[in-house]
């Protein structure tokens, strides 16, 4: 008897996984969502798995068995009140993976405020190299599997392990339901603020997600990140390697400024050398972690540099979209001062200090849009020769002040179309354009490719 399910928010980075997976699985998938956009709408389709527009009662086949239910999905929402009224059988993503998929395997899970998708994309890909068929669900489509998540033969499982929310009836971070064996400690700074009211909110998470990981497992933790070093303080029970201090386990030495090549170390001696297509010395600390979580798991530190080499990048993350008339357009997921900053930082490592370096920047995240970041902006955009920003659409705080405040160009638009036609006039052979958002961005990206002329 085949299994049927319903996802509602099916497009989400998460839920567009958890539907592949079921998928995989040979469960029956339908879904429902109110913001469809690449690349998980086209991964869906690829998937043979129908998605519906808007969140309709009618989406819902009367013989689902159960319904798994997106954090974006609340109270009121017709679908949902309908699954309640009639007492369908219903569950969070996280749940139903846990329970279905991640019961009986080996958990990496890879958390933190920045770098979960390179990272949680860079292990999977050392498996995948080191001949292993792991499962995995992440953030975003790592180009060298072309999908963001697959159900695997493997005892591993792979996971990028969010601090958001699971549903509207489970206020826990996601990464609770993981129960990791080998887990990643990132980073941690203050984040969704739509969801927590500061940072020890979410340092109480990520203490929850520390007592669920076994005395056999191991917590691979960034040592340069105090937040960090304060929840491994409020108890731990299981062994903690470090990464990218100068006292950490697992070091890297930088052999040029963009972050491509570097030296490998542990426990102080060099281990070998790596020269891959990312930059960024954020990157180099995330394939620290990588090779880390991938040791414990018992892939030799060789084989795992070598799967580097090889690696390719997850889309959005600083993907060239196109040049046209020497002008190089960028799309990239960054939308946290932090991440902003040291993607910009390794973009002009490898440009050089000549090539104007445009931002356009969307404040698409809660986050952002609600002015969070306000003062912490313009230090994170210093790489950038020019700043251009559409103004949020629930603005509630002064962008045009803070933007004043500049030292290089500005300029703020009401509408897509707007800043297109304004900036195409401002744009000159050379100038890399980086794009900057975690929302479709109304395909500004093909926008600007089409707008600039010869």
């Amino acid at each position: 008897m085949v299994v049927r399910i319903h996802i509602l928010g099916i497009c989400g980075t998460f839920m567009a996984g958890i539907a592949a997976i079921a998928k995989q699985a040979g469960i029956d998938v339908s879904g429902s969502d109110a913001n469809v956009y690449p690349p998980m709408s086209t991964q869906l389709e690829t998937q043979g798995i129908g998605l519906s527009n808007g969140y309709s009662a009618s989406h819902i086949d009367a013989n689902v068995d159960y319904v798994i239910v997106g954090n974006v999905i609340k109270r009121g929402n017709p679908a949902m009140e309908y699954v309640l009224e009639k007492n369908i059988p219903y569950c969070s993503g996280p749940e139903w993976l846990y329970k279905t998929i991640l019961q009986n395997r080996w958990v990496l899970a890879v958390s933190g405020t920045h770098g979960k998708t390179t990272t949680t994309s860079l292990l999977t890909w050392i498996f995948e190299f080191a001949g292993k068929n792991p499962g995995f669900l992440i953030g975003g489509v790592p180009e060298n599997f072309g999908i963001s998540a697959r159900i695997g033969n493997d005892p591993f499982f792979i996971i990028e392990a969010d601090e958001y929310d699971s549903a509207f009836f489970d206020k826990r971070s996601k990464f609770i339901h993981y129960h990791p064996t080998t887990l990643i400690l990132n980073n941690l700074e203050f984040d969704h603020a739509d969801i927590f009211p500061n940072l020890d909110a979410i340092k109480q998470q990520f203490h929850y997600l520390v007592r669920t990981v076994p005395g056999n497992g191991l917590i691979i933790c960034n040592a340069k990140d105090k937040n960090l070093e304060f929840v491994l303080q409020q108890g731990c029970w299981t062994p903690v390697v470090t990464f990218g201090g100068e006292r950490a386990h697992w070091q890297a030495k930088y052999l040029n400024e963009a972050g491509s090549q570097f030296a490998v170390f542990c426990n102080g001696s060099q281990i070998g050398e790596v020269s891959w297509n990312l930059i960024g010395k954020h990157n180099v600390e995330n394939a620290l972690a990588a090779i880390a979580a991938a040791h414990h798991a018992g892939i030799d530190s060789e084989t795992a540099m070598k799967a580097l080499q090889q690696f390719q990048n997850v889309k959005r993350r600083l993907e060239i979209k196109g040049e046209k008339n020497g002008i190089t357009i960028y799309d990239d997921f960054a939308h946290h001062p932090t991440a902003i900053a040291t993607t910009l930082a390794g973009l002009r490592a490898k440009i050089g200090k000549t090539p104007r370096i445009v931002v356009v920047l969307e404040f698409g995240s809660y986050t952002m849009r609600v002015g969070t970041h306000k003062d912490s902006i313009q230090d994170a955009l210093t790489a950038s020769d020019m700043v251009v920003c559409k103004r949020p659409d629930s603005q509630n705080w002064d962008l045009e002040n803070v933007l004043q405040h500049f030292s290089q160009p500005t300029a703020l638009f009401d509408s897509v179309d707007g800043l297109v036609d304004g900036l195409v006039k401002k744009l000159k052979p050379g100038d890399h354009v980086v794009v900057m958002s975690n929302s479709g961005f109304g395909g500004i990206h093909q926008k600007l490719l089409d707008a600039i002329t010869s």
